[in-house]
């Protein structure tokens, strides 16, 4: 079975790339069915031992599949509300905690593509500048599989990750434009994190936590009590508020909002805040100050430096009315903070010197918890990289790491190029933002791929993209001699 995979890496990816950047009908089909092969030999490569979940997941697949591209085609926006609605949700299958519900958005979205290329549809190239990056990133990865240390990691990762979240970027990036809709799409991003945000308040208060038996274990022995919400992790948790605090700002510095608007938007803000607060995700702590600076710079140039000023100085208020949260928070940063730290530094040593030893191809997809093992001799448990370049250039060499900023560049390129649009500037401005802070969170939380919210804001940056391709037509026989009403046209 290991064979197969190594096989079937490369079959996906092939097919992913040639859907982002074919030009014709009939190839952009081509690759979309090579994904759809690659992923069942994928499947079949893991060899699972449940016949029963295998069952379920055909059948489901078979009735699901066509529904929910009937369903999309209804109201294609529904794309991106289920994709955004189902962002946290992991389900146990075949021994691993997976994103069954978007795997179920990708299936539809998936139908739908296919079926609107069968129809006809002449777009192309949906992702603007990025596909190019994007598409030699998957093919990298792909190919990569072939001498990965860890073939059944690699296969899992493209089967759970790189495949379904492609379509859906590929998916959300067609998607027709509609005020409207992305209203919606803000109004279920906020609501979202009210919920998770009350939920990680009733966490706090009660001492409860939900999914993370290590995290539980973790609190009892910490100065802070750390929430997760629904999510697995406290800095996963983080992330979601903070890019829903992100576009939040946007909304108050560029559309100039009514009082009431306004208001409501600062009111969420604060308790958004106050939810990011009780995760002690200095990660995300990071991210939402590196995206509210840039934002600053953006709005108000050389005046952002006074807005740095503010949030010093809010910070000092913060330390003198608050003292027993600041003696918590100096505590966790200078010793439970320190000492994670000091781990963290091991890891991204350790995958430079993975990288330094294989600096052309790397060890392969899904490769550096195995190769991390065996160079220090520890449990795979404690070898999870947390820092996205350093694992890209471990697994993928130096290619692959150029490749990926090559790719980030493009993604905040697409969007600075969108921001000063009357009609799709706040949009760009919100989705490359929360971009910038997905990659600074993932500098120390390796989570940049894996994670679906940055696929989600993909297929936003390629919506609001300046350029739309057209596929090309048949090449058509000319004519050997003159026809006449072609002379006088």
């Amino acid at each position: 079975m290991i064979g197969l995979a190594e096989l079937a890496g490369p079959i996906a990816c092939i097919g992913l790339a040639v859907l982002l950047l074919a030009r014709t009908r009939r190839n952009r089909i081509a690759g979309l069915c090579y994904a759809g092969v690659g992923s069942v030999l994928l499947a079949v490569s893991l060899a699972p031992t449940n016949a029963a979940e295998i069952g379920a997941g055909v059948v489901g697949a078979i009735v699901l599949g066509p529904l929910l591209a009937w369903l999309f085609r209804r109201e294609p926006w529904l794309v991106a509300f289920a994709t955004l609605a189902f962002v946290p949700f992991r389900i146990g299958f075949l021994g691993h905690s997976l994103l069954l519900p978007l795997y179920a958005v990708a299936l539809g979205a998936a139908g739908l593509l296919l079926w609107q290329l069968v129809e006809g549809d002449d777009r192309t190239r949906e992702l603007g500048i990025v596909s190019w990056p994007l598409a030699l990133y998957l093919l990298c990865i792909g190919f990569s599989v072939g001498w990965s240390v860890d073939v059944h990691s690699a296969a899992i990762d493209l089967l759970a990750f790189y495949v379904p979240f492609t379509i859906i970027a590929v998916s959300i990036a067609r998607l027709p434009w509609r005020a409207s809709r992305v209203r919606i799409l803000y109004g279920e991003l906020v609501a979202m994190a009210l919920v998770f945000a009350a939920v990680g308040f009733y966490q706090y208060e009660t001492k409860t936590i939900f999914q993370n038996a290590k995290l539980h274990q973790s609190n009892i022995y910490e100065a802070v009590f750390r929430v997760n919400s629904v999510f697995f992790d406290p800095s996963i948790y983080g992330r979601f508020l903070v890019v829903a605090l992100i576009a939040t700002a946007v909304l108050i510095v560029r559309s100039g909002p009514s009082l009431r608007v306004g208001l409501a938007a600062l009111a969420f803000t604060a308790v958004a805040w106050l939810g990011l607060l009780i995760s002690f995700s200095q990660s995300s702590f990071a991210a939402l100050l590196v995206a509210v600076f840039a934002l600053t710079a953006i709005a108000w140039h050389w005046k952002s430096l006074y807005a740095l000023a503010a949030v010093l100085v809010v910070a000092a208020g913060i330390a003198v009315a608050q003292p027993h949260l600041m003696r918590a928070l100096r505590h966790h940063t200078t010793s439970g903070l320190n000492h994670a730290t000091s781990g963290r530094a091991t890891l991204i040593a350790v995958g430079i010197k993975l990288a330094e030893a294989h600096p052309s191809h790397g060890v392969g997809l899904g490769g550096f918890e195995h190769a991390y093992s065996k160079r220090t001799h520890r449990t795979p448990k404690k070898s999870a990289s947390h820092n996205t370049p350093v694992t890209v250039a471990a697994e993928e060499g130096a290619p692959g790491l150029i490749i990926f900023c090559w790719l980030v560049g493009a993604l905040l390129l697409a969007t600075y190029r969108r921001i000063k649009h009357g009609t799709y500037g706040q949009v760009a401005l919100a989705a490359g933002l929360a971009l910038l802070a997905i990659f600074v969170h993932s500098l120390a939380y390796n989570d940049f791929f894996e994670d679906p919210t940055t696929w989600l804001l993909i297929g936003l940056v390629g919506l609001v993209s300046p350029l739309r391709v057209r596929a090309r037509a048949p090449a058509r026989v000319e004519p050997t001699e003159p026809v006449p009403e072609m002379i006088a046209r």
